[in-house]
């Protein structure tokens, strides 16, 4: 079963280019929709945060702003957070990736904004980056509600997107129309004998 990594920066189109792979007969596992699961209340790592992070959970609700705030200018605060989060939801791409397996999938797709950052391309036959103006990314990331300080502090943890498509098998660029977008997966896909 082969196994593609999608990644890329805040706002670049993960969400919408994972649909359309997904559209087209290749099953999505999404990290961040994973960590939200984890910390919802009664999610896996509540606990873990609310020892780590003395407060921030109450009545078993994470504050998730708070916590965003904290760990986004303190290295290890954000470490500690990552300890607690990267291998749960490895262990959940794991039971995905063998389900799918188990259903027969002739491929699946592991959307993972950290990827490249995690050095886990190795873990996937190929890469896909999804890419667009960084105008644009601010433009779509103000649009969730972030201040442009909080998007700034994000994009500077992750790997610059000219890193991350010289790093690609493929960069998916997402800043036209949804039709051009979706002909450059159907490439991919025609490519990968998909």
């Amino acid at each position: 079963m082969m196994r593609i990594g999608l990644t890329g920066g805040i706002g670049m189109g993960k969400s919408t280019v994972a649909g359309m792979f997904a559209a087209r007969g290749v099953p999505g596992f999404n990290a961040d929709d994973e960590v939200h699961r984890l910390q919802a209340p009664g999610g896996g790592a509540i606990p873990a945060i609310a020892a780590a992070f003395p407060g921030i959970v109450q009545d078993g609700v994470l504050n998730r702003p708070q916590l965003r705030a904290i760990v986004l200018t303190d290295p290890a605060k954000m470490r500690a957070l990552e300890a607690i989060m990267h291998p749960l939801v490895r262990a959940a791409q794991a039971r995905f990736i063998a389900d799918a397996e188990a259903k027969g999938s002739a491929a699946v797709l592991l959307d993972i904004p950290l990827l490249l950052e995690t050095n886990r391309q190795a873990d996937f036959n190929k890469v896909v980056v999804v890419s667009c103006p960084r105008e644009t990314q601010i433009a779509r990331v103000q649009r969730r509600g972030l201040s442009l300080a909080e998007i700034e502090a994000i994009i500077a943890r992750q790997m610059p997107d000219s890193q991350k498509r010289a790093k690609a098998d493929y960069v998916v660029e997402t800043s036209g129309a949804l039709e051009e977008t979706e002909a450059q997966v159907q490439a991919i896909l025609k490519e990968l004998g998909l």
